[in-house]
């Protein structure tokens, strides 16, 4: 008979869709602390159906629109900070595909967008990022600047789609198809794709310009509007990343 620690060990190198045959094998073992991490194993079960009926969910749009061709969603991110670029992100996933946990960025943790970036790079069938810095930001406005942006992230991809699904927005100047989706990071899998992978762009971005120019926190606010951020623009003033337009009467 197998120790705990042994089946323990055994759990750990499953796959969750193997979890169910092997809860099921251990079932008859009378030991309290087998039952007593079956249950851990049952509820983690639970918790994976649960995210493939998520999923299932998320991937409506990408399903209506698959005639279309390759489908593609769109997101930004890096509006409203008062330093750095507005990132935009173009993903186009394979059909079907089953990438656990992927959901708008700020819903999910740093290491976890961080996995899911990692996994996204191996699984897609074309990514884009486009990228607008500050300078150019306050030459046309924040608006002006996410629709450039979005439009330099589909140029990047490999491959045209046949259909855009956008966070909320259409983008002007775009000979594709496009489908609005309001708050399409959490309601289709490749919105929240294009999210994640513009969200880990950027926040990579911010923390080398927090080494290039210390003192306002970069690494940790990513150019919002922090305390530390607001304190520093008024004692040592404006970096040069930082949106003029965006820090008018707030430097002394």
């Amino acid at each position: 008979m197998k120790r705990i620690s042994e089946i323990k060990e055994e759990f750990k190198k499953l796959l969750p869709e193997e979890l169910e045959e092997h809860i099921g094998f251990y079932r008859e073992d009378e030991r309290k602390g087998v039952q007593s991490f079956l249950k851990t194993q049952e509820k983690k079960l639970e918790q994976y159906r649960e995210e493939l009926a998520r999923l299932e969910t998320i991937s409506r749009y990408e399903k209506e629109y698959d005639g279309y061709g390759y489908v593609c969603g769109i997101d930004e991110v890096g509006r409203g900070p008062l330093a750095g670029p507005v990132v935009a992100g173009a993903v186009i996933l394979p059909k079907d595909c089953r990438i656990l946990y992927i959901n708008d960025s700020k819903k999910l943790s740093a290491k976890k967008r961080e996995e899911l970036f990692d996994e996204i790079q191996k699984q897609a069938v074309a990514i884009g990022i486009g990228l607008v810095p500050h300078d150019r930001i306050d030459e046309i406005n924040i608006l002006q600047a996410t629709y450039e942006a979005m439009r330099m992230a589909i140029a990047n991809l490999k491959v045209k789609p046949g259909v855009l699904l956008n966070d909320a927005v259409t983008i002007p100047g775009v000979d594709i198809p496009q489908v609005p989706i309001i708050k399409g990071d959490a309601k289709s899998i490749s919105i929240g794709a294009a999210s994640i992978m513009a969200k880990v762009y950027r926040d990579r971005m911010m923390i080398e310009y927090d080494k290039m120019y210390p003192g306002y926190g970069f690494a940790s606010n990513k150019g919002y509007g922090s305390k530390e951020h607001m304190e520093a623009l008024q004692k040592i003033g404006p970096s040069p990343i930082h949106r003029q337009s965006f820090i008018k009467g707030i430097c002394s």
